[in-house]
This record gives C-alpha cells, structure tokens and sequence, in this order.
C-alpha cells in the first residue's frame, strides 16, 4: 500500500524558504513519477511542480525558479526547496504519486491531480508579508 508523509512546512516571512519532504513508501520508486501539489482556501488544487522517474522536472509558472524539485531513491524521499517564498505561496501542500504505465516514457510526469491516485495529508505553508 503507497503511503505519503509530508513534513517541513510552517510560518516564514516573504522572501524567506522552507523546505518540504516526502517520505514514500509501499511501491517501486522507478514505476512512479511524482508531484507536489499545493491547495489554498477557496481556490482549486494546483500542481506546481512534478518529476518524473528518471529526474525530469516540470514546473507551474508561478514557481518557476523559485521552487526546486528533487527525489532521493535511495532514501525513498521527495523533496520540494521553496525559495524567495512570497505571501501567495500560502497552502497546503500535498505530494502525490502515480504508478507510470508501461507506455509511458520514464521522463514523463504530470501536474493534473486527476492524474493521481495516491497522496499524502498535506504540511501547512504560511508565509507573511
């Protein structure tokens, strides 16, 4: 059974950064690819970074050289640096998993939530201006 735990957020003040994890479990690493996903209050789930399964990264416009994602396999740890964090960065923050066809290339990844099965319960990020 894949389990999630994220861990890492907090309060920062604009301009500062925090760095998220995500301790996964219950799959084969390399048949995945991954993404964190970020949700504020009233507004819908966005995807704003994701990795594929052999270290390819996509990013959402918003935190496009800001936010850096990365994956350990050997510790089995999804990792997302947030930097130059501003107040709209504010959410929860979740990281999701989805078991990569056998069609689709290990480059592949996604930020659509409808894509993922599996996730995690979420770290609370708050940044003040």
């Amino acid at each position: 059974q894949v389990q999630l735990v994220e861990s890492g957020g907090g309060s920062v003040q604009a301009g500062g950064s925090l760095r998220l994890s995500c301790a996964a479990s219950g799959f084969t690493y390399g048949d995945y690819y991954m993404a964190w996903f970020r949700q504020a209050p009233g507004k819908e789930r966005e995807g704003v970074a994701c990795i594929g399964a052999d270290g390819s990264t996509s990013y959402s416009d918003s935190v496009h050289g800001r936010f850096t994602i990365s994956q350990d396999k050997v510790e089995r740890t999804l990792s997302l640096q947030m930097n130059n964090l501003k107040p709209e960065d504010t959410a929860m923050y979740y990281c999701a998993a989805q078991r990569r066809s056998p069609y689709t290339s290990v480059w592949y990844c996604s930020r659509s939530s409808s894509t993922f099965k599996d996730w995690g319960q979420g770290t609370q990020v708050t940044v003040s201006s």
